[in-house]
């Protein structure tokens, strides 16, 4: 047997904000119901719920590999309200935290290679 995929579920506080929010970030959305959508970019997926759970997000943490860290970090940076960092090195790459709109940390990183 061979695992696919795995993919999370993340609350949101306001559910047409988040799913703008990482639309914003270049995913596209496809209904999966009517509390739930499936965010997807280049091949990478995860569910985004109309549920809150203050808790849940703010003790989530995800890791958003990419192989450009300038390049997303330049697109974060130019959207408005969104909390993130500055890119830091680290000795297995680079590294900037995001925040989404419910207090979901992603750990958006570039691994050396």
């Amino acid at each position: 047997m061979k695992i696919s995929e795995i993919r999370p579920f993340v609350p949101s506080k306001d559910y047409s904000t988040s799913v703008s929010f990482y639309k914003s970030l270049g995913f596209s959305g496809e209904s999966a119901g009517l509390e739930l959508t499936v965010l997807e970019r280049d091949g990478c997926t995860f569910f985004l719920q109309n549920h809150d759970n203050d808790n849940l997000a703010k003790s989530l943490m995800m890791q958003l590999i990419v192989t450009d860290i300038k390049g997303m970090f330049e697109l974060v940076s130019s959207l408005d309200d969104v909390k993130h960092s500055e890119i830091t090195q680290e000795h297995w790459g680079a590294v900037f935290y995001l925040w989404g709109p419910s207090g979901e940390l992603w750990h958006v990183t570039e691994l050396k290679t």
